[in-house]
């Protein structure tokens, strides 16, 4: 193996890496956003665990993509990637629809959380880890002129957008107590899920030539 072989296979190594991290992340983010969502009565910060939990799945489609392109440099997705992207295009549409209705349903009926604590400090956390993943995968996309872990870094600045409003919306509340304010953050993580659903499915289609969901 030559010298740029190696320095190839270094940076696949660092990629795979990065996939990894990114789903285990996402896993472990989900199941403390939803429980302490679900335990607070935090409908954004619950939304955004399950939005965690769509993201694996995204998350393993560019996992099983990087190990591909060790093989081979075609960037064209294959059939389990593009099942993966419509069964992530799919669970992004519902959690849009149950994201929604429920928070329409707890304006109209006055709901606010006990508290959204723990949505500042999530957020804070997840602000952190998405801005240190974006770095080190543009780092690599850019070395490897992979279009599409430049793209799946894309997916994780939707994330980072994601933690930013899960952020304004628990520290508006914290600070002002005003109810609407955790649904209104639900009704734009909504919004949000709906556009990475759409191109999920667009790429799924062909449509933008890349493995990832949630391109910018």
């Amino acid at each position: 193996m030559d010298t740029q072989d190696s320095s190839i296979n270094r940076l696949y190594k660092k990629a795979n890496l990065l996939a990894l991290i990114t789903i285990y992340y996402n896993l472990f983010e989900g199941v403390i956003s939803v429980f302490f969502g679900f335990q607070d009565k935090t409908l954004s910060l619950f939304g955004f665990g399950v939005d965690s939990f769509v993201e694996v799945i995204s998350g393993i489609g560019v996992w099983h993509m990087i190990h591909r392109f060790r093989q081979s440099t075609d960037e064209n997705l294959d059939r389990f990637e593009q099942r993966a992207l419509k069964v992530t295009g799919t669970a992004f549409y519902l959690l849009t629809v149950g994201l929604t209705v429920t928070a329409l349903y707890n304006i109209y009926s006055g709901h606010h959380p006990e508290t959204t604590f723990w949505g500042i400090v999530i957020s804070l956390i997840s602000i952190g880890s998405m801005w240190a993943l974006i770095h080190f995968k543009v780092k690599v996309g850019t070395a490897l002129n992979s279009q599409a872990i430049l793209a799946d870094a894309g997916c994780t600045r939707v994330c980072l957008i994601l933690s930013g409003v899960l952020l304004a919306a628990s520290l508006i509340y914290e600070l002002t107590g005003f109810g609407w304010v955790d649904s209104l953050g639900s009704i734009s993580m909504a919004w949000l899920s709906f556009r990475e659903g759409r191109e999920a499915f667009e790429k799924a289609s062909g449509i933008g030539g890349c493995g990832c969901c949630c391109d910018k």
